[in-house]
């Protein structure tokens, strides 16, 4: 991805203080436990088992169509604190979980996506050039059209009820940037999903998103409402699965993502950081989400590094964070620095299928630390170079200089 990571010269002098260990200063309440509120050309590895990976793009959601709203007399909607905090499985038995399953009786399930405060405008689905989804946004006095991409299967039927995904871009890159490197439309035609993809820097924001320290408080929590009204206007044209709603960020748009998952954590099933996290001198600190959700750390090994950020740094404390938490987690160390994650998946599968099977293992109803992934291994989308829990992921031996931060 070209231009992950851009920073104004001018900027430099500013934050030549944060040239250190990016991996030092404040850091956020790490005791997840309370529940309390959001407070404010490459070469890779085969899949982990070395076999023919099977597409998980190809049905990945079986029961697309035919989900139906849980029994309230089996399941509920309440305070997503409540639970275990410990990680794992609690009950020691195989999980078997996807996106569109019944969900077990008494899973406390996401809540209601409410109402659209105004009147939401008809979506525009697909990509063209120039044309856009737009809501307004209020930051302090000044008011902001907000442009966003919204993408459905192309032959979406009615009844469907689809997860969806929320996909943040990097610095110096767009909407359809994202759009076109994930290969958007062929993702959720063939997965069955509905992909959200916000524009950064219509906010007045120097880095396109509000993640920095330099950013105010009222800034992230207008992106947070931004996310909201998103959600509240796709939800009231299209049949949303509020149980897997999910977000994905590359770069500055991880480092974003991580504030979503703390900000909108009672909202989210899961989220994926790629060179991404929290923390340092530039960077806002993790804030404990009230629903403890799987995450998928990635970044490209100790030199995934851009202007003033250490992106192994940062992902290392969401990391830590995330453990302190109870949350389950999924780490991936590629070797090729700041730049695109080498998936090697087969020509019938798309560029990012690992990410997308990902949301689809985990729904918003699962135990805190549960996962199929404890019991029955990573699936054979993703790398050799993944792993369930920190520490443990193993970085490919082969050498890769990419590097796209300019």
């Amino acid at each position: 991805m070209s231009r992950i990571c851009t920073y104004p010269a001018a900027l430099l002098v500013l934050l030549s203080t944060a040239c250190g260990d990016a991996g030092t200063g404040t850091q956020g309440d790490g005791d997840d436990d309370s529940g309390a509120p959001a407070s404010t050309g490459e070469t890779s590895p085969t899949g982990s088992d070395g076999s023919s990976p099977s597409d998980p793009t190809s049905g990945g959601n079986s029961q697309s169509g035919t989900t139906q709203e849980p029994d309230p007399s089996t399941s509920t909607t309440a305070d997503p604190t409540a639970g275990s905090s410990e990680s794992g499985d609690p009950t020691g038995d195989p999980i078997e979980a996807r996106c569109g399953d019944e969900p077990p009786p008494g899973a406390i399930l996401a809540p209601e996506i409410p109402a659209y405060g105004g009147s939401c405008p008809p979506i525009i689905t697909g990509y063209a050039e120039n044309v856009w989804n737009v809501l307004p946004s209020q930051v302090g006095d000044n008011m902001y059209d907000r442009r966003f991409l919204v993408i459905v299967p192309d032959d979406l039927e009615p009844d469907e009820h689809l997860p969806v995904m929320f996909m943040w871009h990097w610095l110096g890159g767009e909407a359809k940037d994202f759009y076109e490197r994930a290969e958007a439309q062929d993702a959720v035609n063939r997965m069955r999903f509905i992909a959200i993809i916000p524009q950064g820097g219509d906010q007045g924001v120097q880095f396109q998103w509000p993640y920095t320290a330099l950013d105010s408080d009222e800034s992230l929590e207008a992106e947070f409402r931004f996310f909201d009204d998103m959600l509240s206007c796709v939800n009231e044209q299209f049949n949303v699965d509020k149980d897997c709603v999910s977000s994905v960020g590359v770069s500055a748009g991880a480092l974003m993502t991580s504030q979503l998952a703390g900000g909108r954590g009672d909202r989210l099933a899961s989220f994926l950081s790629l060179s991404g996290g929290t923390g340092g001198t530039f960077v806002k600190p993790w804030t404990a989400p009230r629903h403890k959700l799987p995450g998928l750390v990635l970044w490209g090994g100790a030199n995934d590094t851009c202007i003033v950020i250490n992106f192994q740094d940062t992902s290392h404390d969401l990391e830590m964070h995330l453990q302190e938490g109870g949350h389950f987690v999924v780490e991936c160390i590629h070797n090729c620095n700041h730049s695109t994650p080498p998936f090697n998946v087969p020509d019938d599968m798309t560029a990012f299928a690992p990410l997308w099977d990902f949301m689809f293992a985990h729904p918003y109803w699962l135990e805190p630390g549960q996962s199929p992934y404890n019991s029955a291994g990573l699936p054979p989308s993703m790398p050799a170079w993944c792993a369930v829990g920190i520490g443990n992921a193993v970085p490919p031996p082969e050498k890769c200089d990419a590097n796209e931060c300019s």
